[in-house]
């Protein structure tokens, strides 16, 4: 379905032949006989690929004419062109107007799907490019082992191979775009586009255009064109990140997609009809805007067929160690600088942290050590090097001797001191809960009772 080409010949058994051979091959086709119906096809939704014949019988435009208007309104889609009286001057002409690529009739099968499917890899990479430019920096795995994300994967699994939309909720920086990216990449769509859709970062009035596109005249006859993320999403997926923050207008148009698989562009009376994976993820709690009357319920309940719930970092501190060997990975990759290893104080250190902008705090954190840390490649980075703010934000009890007194120790006894600070610290955070306070540090119970007795810390628990 991202394999959507549109054959543009004047004589009906090309067009057959042609369809006849790429829908065989799995690509779906669409067919027109001129440029006013080749225009027509192209306003219901864009394809991936267009076949265009030059010589056109009584038609107003020929195809040269047509792959002009092409390139004026819809930047840069992949036009491939057919001649059974073609030469050299006109192929240099055709490429020169922007075409991909110029084949001559009669045609060679195998020629045909040759040019075909370089091009339609060529669109394939392009995207991908666009997309990995996009992302650079950002998580592209889950990662973990905690109880709470493999719970997520499980979920991930099950829902990425069928059609079902799905609602991610969690904080900001939770990985919410992750999971998304996640589930397409699982799914029979992976192949087509991913498209992201930021509700929080557009303007209410601008939200529409952007999702279903516009299309407007300049001057008599030449019309432009936005293509909308909508739209560019044909055969893929769509993720509309903080959709809470759409319009009330806007979600009940979103509602009449989900109902009617076709849409309006802004300013165009032409059904556009569009197969995408709709996947949304929102920071606030719907049942409350819904509540407050700021998102519709029919569209909540459309949209969160399976929803699935991301825990904040502070309760999957398990996963920290994890998730720092990865950032540290990226890290090094787009900084050029060599890797580091975090010392055990650390990542205690760090983990005792609330860590309000989650897993993209960390990130951040991570790669500010990497260029900002003292020493080499091969100094641990300890917990005295972490960022000021950072260190700050833990309790007292853990910062009291990072630069004087634990520095200035031997090791075992440094650990002693740093052990009974942090186990304090941290029941004390659970109010007394040995349970809590075993789960979240990745200790046995009894084992955390038996260090407890061993640093002479009390402790009455809590059940």
């Amino acid at each position: 379905m991202a394999n959507d080409i549109l054959i543009v010949d004047d004589e009906q058994d090309i067009r057959s032949l042609i369809s006849d051979v790429l829908n065989d091959h799995g690509i779906e086709t669409r067919e027109a006989w001129d440029g006013e119906s080749a225009s027509t096809e192209i306003q219901r939704r864009v394809p991936a690929l267009v076949l265009l014949d030059i010589w056109l019988k009584d038609t107003k435009q020929d195809g040269l004419k047509i792959l002009e208007s092409l390139r004026r309104s819809y930047g840069d889609l992949l036009v491939v062109m057919i001649s059974g009286h073609g030469n050299i001057a006109t192929a240099v002409k055709a490429i020169h107007l922007g075409a991909y690529d110029f084949i001559e009739k009669p045609f060679e099968t195998d020629r045909l799907l040759h040019i075909v499917e370089r091009a339609l890899e060529s669109e394939r990479l392009r995207r991908e490019n666009r997309e990995l430019r996009r992302r650079t920096g950002a998580v592209i795995n889950v990662i973990g082992r905690s109880t709470a994300i493999c719970d997520v994967r499980q979920i991930i699994d099950r829902v990425a191979p069928t059609h079902s939309r799905v609602l991610i909720v969690g904080p900001a920086g939770s990985g919410k775009e992750v999971i998304a990216r996640t589930i397409h990449q699982k799914s029979g769509r992976a192949d087509g586009p991913f498209v992201v859709l930021n509700a929080a970062t557009m303007a209410p009035e601008h939200i529409e255009a952007e999702l279903f596109g516009e299309e407007y005249s300049i001057g008599r006859e030449a019309q432009e064109l936005k293509i909308g993320t909508l739209e560019a999403a044909h055969g893929g997926t769509l993720f509309i990140d903080q959709v809470a923050d759409m319009p009330l207008q806007t979600q009940g148009k979103i509602l009449r997609v989900l109902q009617e698989q076709s849409f309006n562009r802004s300013g165009s009376g032409h059904k556009v009809k569009v197969d995408a994976r709709i996947i949304t993820a929102s920071s606030r709690d719907l049942l409350y805007e819904i509540a407050e009357k700021n998102f519709r319920e029919d569209l909540y309940y459309r949209l969160s067929v399976v929803p699935i719930k991301v825990p904040p970092l502070c309760e999957r501190m398990e996963d920290l160690p994890d998730l720092i060997k990865y950032f540290m990975e990226q890290s090094t990759h787009t900084t050029g600088l060599p890797s580091r290893e975090f010392s055990d104080d650390a990542i205690a250190l760090m983990q005792a942290c609330e860590w309000p902008g989650n897993v993209r705090q960390l990130r951040n954190v991570v790669e500010w050590v990497l260029i900002m840390a003292p020493g080499s490649g091969k100094t641990p980075i300890t917990a005295n090097m972490l960022p000021p703010e950072l260190i700050l934000s833990t309790p007292s009890t853990l910062r009291a001797d990072l630069s004087n007194e634990i520095m200035s120790l031997p090791l075992k006894k440094a650990r002693e001191i740093f052990e009974r600070q942090y186990l304090e610290s941290q029941v004390s955070r659970f109010g007394n809960n040995i349970s809590r306070t075993a789960s979240f540090i990745g200790m046995e119970r009894s084992a955390l009772h038996r260090k407890l007795k061993s640093l002479g810390i009390s402790s009455l628990e809590r059940s």
